[in-house]
């Protein structure tokens, strides 16, 4: 496989942190960028958060703060419960942080890269999506350009998974459902890798601790961050935890991994169903209605769990 240039469109966050750890130590992706967003914490931690894994894992990628708020202007809403006040599990980072962000704001950074590499940027967004509609309100072109845009956002019903902050909803889609619509109205090519196939694979507190023993400092780093985020997943009644942006990072190098459905999709922005993503599959026919005219986009459906804990594992191991 050709090596790949991507810009991690990201809120670290623990599962944000060892995506980036797969991106950064696989062979064939180009980290090319990290933009920062509010989420799973306020953008000036996550952006804190993503300077200091640069700094302390030695990745390269310039990093640009982003958005702290969604689209509408309205107040953000974080996951302190799940990923700590700190966003990366109360886990103390020590030391002074030494690399600063680029001088440009999220959504500007990936319209220049986009500009300055046509055709051959994948945006891999694992957050809310505000910096992407910004973008796209400002340079509507780069729609073209993108190579393509995977993201971990929504919930499909497939295999009985529906929302994780609602019934309906997804945090990542609930916290922008504007930024979302205007995503999935875009013309660029989508996948979608959602709750329907990232709650079918965990990993296992052994998988993690053997990770601790075998994957160096990163290996390390991501067992003491998932002790906050574990305990969460225990109280749910689960056996470990749920394999969210990692899942859309390995999407990128395997997507051979996971069977997909494609058609148009939008977001249900107010009333009950609030950040409910819809997709109106290709293969059925409907009378006229709003998902006329809509782009189609991919998500994905089921999942080869052995094999995307193996591929994760397997990457990791370079930095042991």
């Amino acid at each position: 496989m050709p090596v790949q240039k991507v810009i991690y469109d990201t809120d670290p966050g623990v599962d944000d942190a060892m995506a980036l750890f797969f991106l950064h130590y696989h062979p064939d992706i180009d980290l090319i960028g990290i933009t920062t967003g509010h989420g799973n914490a306020s953008v000036e931690i996550t952006t804190r958060n993503a300077l200091y894994l640069e700094q302390r894992f030695g990745i390269a990628a310039p990093v640009a703060r982003g958005a702290a708020g969604p689209v509408t202007g309205q107040d953000a809403h974080h996951a302190s419960g799940v990923h700590g006040e700190n966003g990366l599990g109360e886990v103390e980072l020590s030391g002074d942080i030494d690399v600063q962000a680029v001088d440009l704001p999220a959504h500007r950074f990936i319209i220049e890269t986009v500009r300055r590499y046509p055709g051959e940027v994948r945006l891999l967004a694992v957050g809310r999506m505000t910096n992407l509609a910004l973008a796209l309100r400002e340079d509507p072109g780069i729609a073209g350009l993108v190579k393509d845009v995977v993201i971990m956002g929504g919930a499909f019903g497939y295999n009985g998974h529906l929302g994780n902050v609602t019934p309906c909803a997804e945090a990542n889609i609930y916290g922008d459902p504007q930024a979302a619509e205007e995503m999935f109205a875009a013309r660029w090519p989508i996948s979608v890798i959602g709750l329907d196939v990232t709650h079918e694979v965990l990993m296992s507190r052994d998988y993690l601790q053997r990770l601790a023993a075998e994957a160096g400092d990163a290996g390390r780093f991501t067992w003491e961050i998932s002790r906050f985020y574990e305990n969460f997943y225990i109280n749910k009644g689960l056996a470990g935890i749920s394999v969210h942006d990692a899942s859309a990072a390995i999407y990128l190098v395997a997507p051979e991994l996971f069977e997909t459905r494609t058609g148009p999709i939008k977001v249900v922005c107010d009333g009950l169903a609030f950040g409910q993503t819809i997709q109106r599959p290709a293969h059925v026919g409907f009378p006229p209605n709003e998902w006329d005219g809509r782009p189609a986009h991919r998500i994905c459906t089921a999942v080869k769990g052995r094999e995307l804990l193996a591929l994760y594992r397997e990457t990791l191991l370079r930095a042991g």
